[in-house]
Formats: C-alpha cells, structure tokens, sequence
C-alpha cells in the first residue's frame, strides 16, 4: 500500500505505540526510521512471539537508520487521558529521532499533533515495515519496564499480565492495594480508590 505516491528516497518514520489498556505502567511508543535492509520477519508485533519480539527488536536496532521511544506516565495518563497521552508518548518519540523525518506513518486512524506531514494507517503495523518495527520496539520496550516493575512489586505477577486487569492482577489490587506505578483513572483502579 502506497500513501505517499512520492515518497522514494523521503525518509519515513513509523509510529506505534503499546500500552493503552493496561492498568498499570507507561504507555510507550517507539518511532523507526528503516535503513535499506530491514531484518526478515517484522510483522504486526501482536502476530510474533515474545522470542521472536526480542531477537527482532534487537535486530531493528542496529540495522534502523534511526529508532527512538517515547513515554507517557502513569500521572500524564490519569491527566491527559489514555488517548491524548498515546499521542504524547508518540509525539515524543518522532521529537527524539537522531534524524528529523520527512513523512511519518502513524498506526491508527488519529495523529498527534505536530508540524510534520503525516498519515494515520489503520492497521498499519501489519502493512507497513516501519510501523511494524515501530510496534516492535515499544512492545519489547514497554514489556521489559514490566518485568522490572515486577521485580519492585512481585506480588502483583506484572511479568506474567504486563499490567493488564486479568482476574490475578485484580486480586492483587484488592489484596495489596494501589501502587504509585497504577492508572489511578482505569475503572478498576479507581473503583478500589473509592472504597479506600
């Protein structure tokens, strides 16, 4: 799929993000511009197995001409709200490029709001190389903060849900209560801050 019918030579950067449902941690996007060859395999990060993330991400950042990530806090999120902060996490992320790209590719159907020509690609981390090494890189980004908000809080089993409300992760908010790492505006969360 051609967007940009004038785009050889442009430099593209892809944009995707990770973490918008979960109840606890950042949101993270990554920002990639590809070099010429890009590793075999990058597909949609959600289609590849946590291995095959790893060895890609790892990959992605040695061969891509430029990579960047961008957060958004737990605080910015209960502030913003999850959309606005995915658009901050993101805005972030092409702002901290080593190069400034010509044309961005944004996975979604909005974008942030910014300077450079741009395009929302529904479903772009499954058509787009950039967007699916984008969606790689804060995938594997935001899975490793995970793992070590894990080890900061094991009993809350983040390396296993990475923040999401399963039936674990919610037991472990009602037995040991809110951590400074969690939504406090996420249904779940808030509901128990009631309570409190």
């Amino acid at each position: 799929m051609d967007l940009f019918s004038d785009r050889d030579g442009l430099l593209i950067a892809g944009v995707d993000e990770a973490g918008r449902g979960p109840l606890a941690g950042n949101v993270v996007a990554a920002a990639v511009i590809l070099g010429d060859d890009w590793p075999a395999g990058i597909d949609d990060s959600k289609k590849l197995t946590e291995n095959k993330r790893e060895h890609l991400a790892e990959q992605i950042m040695v061969t891509a001409r430029a990579w960047s990530i961008g957060r958004a806090t737990p605080e910015e999120i209960d502030e913003l709200n999850i959309l606005e902060a995915s658009m901050l996490a993101m805005k972030r992320a092409v702002e901290s490029l080593s190069m400034v790209p010509q044309c961005v590719l944004v996975d979604g159907n909005r974008l942030p709001r910014w300077s450079y020509r741009a395009e929302a690609v529904i479903g772009g981390d499954a058509i787009e190389p950039a967007i699916s090494a984008a969606s790689i890189l804060a995938k594997v980004t935001r899975d490793r903060e995970l793992y070590a908000l894990d080890a900061a809080y094991p009993e809350y089993g983040f390396a296993r849900h990475k923040g999401y409300p399963t039936p674990e992760h919610l037991r472990a908010l009602k037995q040991f209560g809110v951590t400074p790492l969690h939504r406090r505006s996420f249904g779940p969360v808030k509901r128990l801050l009631e309570v409190v």
